[in-house]
């Protein structure tokens, strides 16, 4: 079984966010946001806790009405065809509800039975697919942490579906499992649209194509790791290692020169920024032997995630 978009809409585009908006009270959960997820993009919806993820996610689900905006699930209304929508979407919440006297086989049978699953074959299939075929008569109160997130992945792939939602996969389980379920989430993507949720800054650089970054209930950015980094990184940054004087004297030299717009003391050595896309690295080169210094390294270092979630965060929260 597996559903193709038949609505209307652009087909590739198979989650389409329009001013979305949820209120409770007097407050904004989600505000306004905007973004599309095409066929087989891998978008993961970064940001701290309470920043409005789980909230955006309930709402494409279906699990909870918008205030405002519109939403659109492989080509479905989630408000005038939230039954189409939903099944089209496997949805892994960040608690996974389970019945603890069921079996594995058993738990996942019963999920393919609520979603018009007519070949129960498929059942042993997602079970082997997510490594819980040999578990399949274990009771679900015998699974660890991480097996339990590889369970609530079988349920919601276990229909097919075009549109896979993750709320924090990786959540409380350990490391070697963590790499598990990264390693899933990228596989999926050769089949599924997976929108996904983490306030993990490596995790979504390693595993996403796109990156949504929401903070206060807001998109403040957006795009590619790469697209972010050269919208976001005013200019270049440089790791220098000089010998032959103190750092005091080195970081002066640095600062006198034209283009650099700081420079700051990093391990053994500088971190030298520009304002601008100027190179200045023939300058640095040409003032460093002037002074009689021996210039030791030179390397461009670019911006990570981290650094720009950090500094929009950051920016985001100066009154």
């Amino acid at each position: 079984m597996h559903y193709e978009a038949e609505h209307t809409g652009n087909f590739n585009d198979m989650i389409e966010i329009e001013k979305l908006t949820k209120r409770y009270g007097q407050h904004v959960a989600v505000d306004h946001i905007s973004f599309k997820a095409k066929q087989g993009e891998i978008v993961g919806l970064l940001g701290p806790n309470g920043a409005g993820k789980t909230t955006t996610m309930r709402m494409l689900t279906t699990f909870m009405p918008p205030s405002e905006g519109t939403a659109k699930v492989a080509g479905f209304d989630i408000q005038q065809d939230s039954f189409e929508v939903r099944k089209r979407v496997g949805y892994l919440p960040e608690r996974i509800p389970i019945y603890p006297d069921m079996t594995v086989w058993g738990y996942i049978a019963f999920w393919a039975q609520l979603r018009d699953v007519k070949n129960m074959k498929q059942v042993d299939a997602i079970l082997d697919r997510v490594q819980l075929l040999d578990r399949r008569k274990t009771l679900l109160r015998n699974l660890s942490k991480g097996m339990r997130q590889r369970l609530g992945l079988a349920q919601a792939l276990v229909h097919d579906p075009p549109v896979v939602i993750l709320d924090e996969p990786t959540i409380g389980i350990d490391p070697q499992q963590v790499i598990e379920v990264r390693d899933a989430v990228r596989q999926l993507g050769e089949k599924h649209t997976v929108l996904f949720s983490t306030h993990i800054l490596s995790e979504a650089e390693q595993v996403c194509d796109r990156v949504v970054i929401i903070n206060r209930g807001k998109i403040v950015a957006q795009g590619t790791p790469a697209t972010l980094r050269t919208q976001l990184q005013p200019g270049a940054h440089l790791f220098v290692q000089i010998s032959g004087a103190s750092a005091e004297t080195i970081l002066k030299l640095l600062r006198t020169i034209p283009g650099v717009s700081d420079a700051q003391p990093n391990g053994n050595g500088f971190s030298v920024r520009t304002g601008t896309k100027q190179d200045v690295r023939a300058e640095i080169s040409g003032r460093v032997a002037g002074a009689g210094y021996a210039l030791l390294e030179m390397r461009p270092v670019a911006m990570t995630l981290e650094d720009i979630f950090l500094d929009i965060v950051g920016r985001e929260a100066t009154p």
